[in-house]
């Protein structure tokens, strides 16, 4: 249900922009047939196959969801190859390696600021200072939304500088407890974070999926995409503050198939 939430305000804001700027919606373009669409199937259906393939390697126990990624990319290579023999008829074999070689470079790219990342998180770890900032706001004898507003921000403020994982394992054995003593449901807070923490992955400085859409359209600048994504920013922001003014859209689903907490 979260996500069914910041999809449809990822959609409204999309919407909004595309009024604003003048653009209709349908009823302009070329209207293909039945015939025309039925047509068009056997180009589009073997695609499901390569679904098929990251579904089972992902929910079949195979592959954890980075190498399920792999998966799907050498499915669909493989795909091009067999079925439509694009590399054969429009496509010179000397591509490949340009395919590559590119995708090396993004990769490097992104392990060099997740192992950046990483030895950060770990100095920081180290010297106590996250634990210590947790430690702290929890030792406020304040209101639980009070409470909750500052742990928001702290997490916030992390997700700029720390990757996802390394701020859950510093903070959340310090933050769970304290979360449940003050009436938050455990599940409602999982999803808290969780739209905090992606949040610090589109701000900088570290904001690894802004270097990563900056490696993949090299021609569009850091600051265009900074500036493009803010308004999603504001749209989660927005989500966070609906999940506390109604804390049903996470627990609702949760608590209908597994039961009410006890």
């Amino acid at each position: 249900m979260p996500g069914i939430m910041l999809t449809l305000l990822f959609m409204a804001w999309s919407l909004f922009v595309a009024w604003r700027s003048g653009q209709t919606f349908g009823g302009e373009g070329r209207r293909f047939s039945l015939r025309e669409k039925v047509a068009l199937l056997p180009h589009v259906l073997p695609f499901l196959a390569v679904i098929a393939a990251i579904l089972y390697v992902l929910y079949g126990g195979v592959a954890t969801p980075s190498e399920a990624a792999g998966v799907g990319a050498m499915a669909c290579v493989i795909l091009v190859v067999v079925i439509y023999g694009m590399f054969l008829h429009s496509w010179p074999l000397t591509r490949i390696w340009t395919i590559l070689s590119d995708s090396m470079k993004e990769s490097v790219m992104i392990l060099m600021i997740i192992g950046a990342s990483a030895l950060f998180s770990f100095t920081l770890s180290s010297l106590f200072v996250t634990q210590a900032v947790a430690e702290a706001i929890v030792a406020m004898e304040v209101n639980r939304w009070v409470l909750m507003a500052m742990i928001n921000l702290f997490l916030l403020v992390a997700g700029f500088f720390l990757p996802p994982v390394a701020v859950i394992l510093m903070t959340a054995p310090i933050l769970l407890p304290i979360v449940t003593q003050s009436g938050f449901d455990p599940y409602w807070f999982a999803v808290i974070v969780t739209i905090n923490l992606e949040i610090g992955l589109i701000t900088p400085p570290v904001g690894l999926n802004l270097y990563v859409i900056n490696g993949i359209v090299p021609g569009v600048s850091l600051p265009t995409v900074l500036k493009g994504v803010f308004p999603f920013m504001v749209c989660m922001v927005l989500g966070i503050i609906l999940l506390c003014l109604f804390p049903e859209i996470a627990t609702w689903l949760p608590d209908l198939l597994m039961g009410p907490a006890i």
